[in-house]
């Protein structure tokens, strides 16, 4: 049975003491909840600091990126075996602000996914649509594609011990997000796409569900029974907030 996983991806926000009291308001959040894997992603520069502070807890620290290089003369990039060096265990690769900014191709981040597993690291990989191919009814053209290109080039079975997580681009920091029905439509249609190339490993990896979830939406949302857990932005940056969707994971666990 999968165990559902709840991720904090708190972009480029914070400071040393912003660090500090999250996590200690986390940890008091989250000291009695199980049924649940929690990890946040804080910027590059305080997963150190990040990784003392969480120290005996139950959150894992995770990363917003990794570069394809593991060492060498690439100025200000982030290689896997640092990030693992570091604690970190978690890595999101491919989010659309990657794919928008800085124009990371799916050949790119099939190579970072690559680099992840080769450390032992668990890539994130964040695939969706914008709201142009949305409205355009290619939504699941558009997810194929993204995870083909890991599939085509590493196989089915690069997806065992992996998360990927399933954001519209189009509810990403808008306060819009997918329906449940909508939401589960996406998950099922990805894990059946996997499932045919491994039944096995389709069955068993976490698909997330991210873009505008938050302590409202976040119970529905994770009843559905393809979603596996979330990776929350801006609601991640409240440690109540987050509380919330984590214990809707929980619950809807049990359920």
């Amino acid at each position: 049975m999968r165990h559902p996983l709840v991720i904090g991806n708190w972009k480029l926000n914070g400071n040393k003491h912003i660090v500090i009291e999250l996590i200690a308001a986390l940890r008091n959040e989250l000291s009695s909840v199980v049924g649940c894997d929690v990890a946040i992603a804080p910027p590059i520069a305080y997963l150190d600091l990040a990784k003392h502070y969480l120290g005996g807890s139950r959150i894992a620290l995770g990363a917003q990126n990794v570069d394809t290089h593991l060492s060498g003369a690439f100025t200000g990039e982030v290689s896997a075996e640092i990030l693992k060096d570091i604690g970190a265990k978690y890595i999101i690769i491919g989010h659309s602000e990657r794919r928008t900014y800085h124009k990371e191709s799916d050949d790119v981040i099939a190579e970072k996914f690559a680099v992840l597993k080769e450390a032992g690291l668990i890539p994130v990989l964040c695939i969706g649509e914008s709201k142009v191919e949305n409205e355009a009814g290619q939504t699941e053209a558009v997810c194929a594609h993204q995870i083909d290109a890991v599939l085509n080039s590493l196989g089915a079975k690069a997806f065992e011990n992996t998360v990927i997580a399933y954001e519209p681009i189009w509810a990403i920091g808008t306060g819009k997000s997918a329906t449940p029905a909508q939401a589960q439509a996406v998950h099922k249609f990805i894990r059946d796409h996997i499932a045919k190339h491994d039944a096995a490993i389709a069955e068993q990896v976490i698909i997330q569900y991210g873009g505008s979830v938050n302590a409202d939406n976040a119970a529905e949302l994770l009843t559905q029974k393809d979603i596996d857990g979330a990776l929350v932005g801006s609601a991640s940056l409240k440690a109540d907030a987050f509380a919330v969707v984590v214990k809707a994971a929980v619950q809807a666990n049990q359920d």
